[in-house]
């Protein structure tokens, strides 16, 4: 009955197909005669405008008065979260990229990093680490440039400029060496003309030291 009230023979559709958004594939409408944009988790849908069945979405009339108003919905009523306009089921695990693994849960999601977010420091072995894009690796890696390098390229160097913006690092600084008197504090930064990590000291004073007792003479 509702195909022959809303399905017309034979069918008329536009010449050029729509534009669907990401993420809503093209489909045939509810009459089998069109091809329609698929409605995503949440959007209106009825009879004609059919939900993206690959998703496991089904129209959802049971919040809707009197059949109007039903919005596209998982079929168990299980929660679901959207991402880059894939719908993923709750529980499900996905990799929106290659450096993030997420979990679906209760309509959102929780991402870990899959790429170790560590700071490599200067050494005697490797006193300028790099941390560079390897082809065909998803997570940059370290990597140790000889120090002849790093003075042919500062020579080369006209400007004292960056070609790329220095996100300035640093640690704090240290506790004094020593308790009293003059001693030095350390700290790692990057704060210099050429954005490279190194180790920082400077003169510190806690309090000064206590003046050595005098000495007296032994009695005989």
């Amino acid at each position: 009955q509702v195909c022959a009230q809303l399905c017309r023979r034979p069918c008329y559709c536009p010449w050029v197909p729509p534009r669907c958004p990401r993420g809503s594939p093209l489909v045939l409408d509810g009459c089998g005669c069109c091809r329609i944009c698929a409605r995503r988790l949440g959007e209106p849908c009825d009879f004609l405008h059919v939900c993206d069945q690959s998703q496991g979405l089904v129209c959802d009339y049971s919040t809707a008065p009197a059949g109007t108003g039903a919005t596209c919905n998982f079929e168990d009523d299980e929660e679901g979260c959207e991402v880059n306009g894939r719908v993923y089921r709750d529980g499900e695990v996905f990799q929106p990229s290659c450096k993030i693994q997420c979990r679906c849960l209760d309509g959102g999601f929780n991402c870990i990093p899959l790429c170790q977010e560590d700071v490599r420091l200067p050494t005697p072995d490797c006193p300028y680490p790099r941390r560079v894009e390897i082809p065909g690796k998803c997570c940059p890696e370290w990597i140790c440039e000889a120090q002849d390098q790093h003075l042919l390229r500062d020579a080369r160097a006209v400007s004292p400029l960056l070609p790329f913006p220095c996100q300035e690092w640093g640690t704090e600084w240290s506790a004094c060496s020593a308790t009293c008197g003059v001693g030095f504090a350390t700290r790692v930064s990057n704060q210099n003309r050429y954005c490279r990590l190194e180790t920082q000291r400077r003169l510190c004073m806690v309090r000064a030291c206590p003046a050595p007792p005098a000495a007296f003479p032994v009695s005989e």
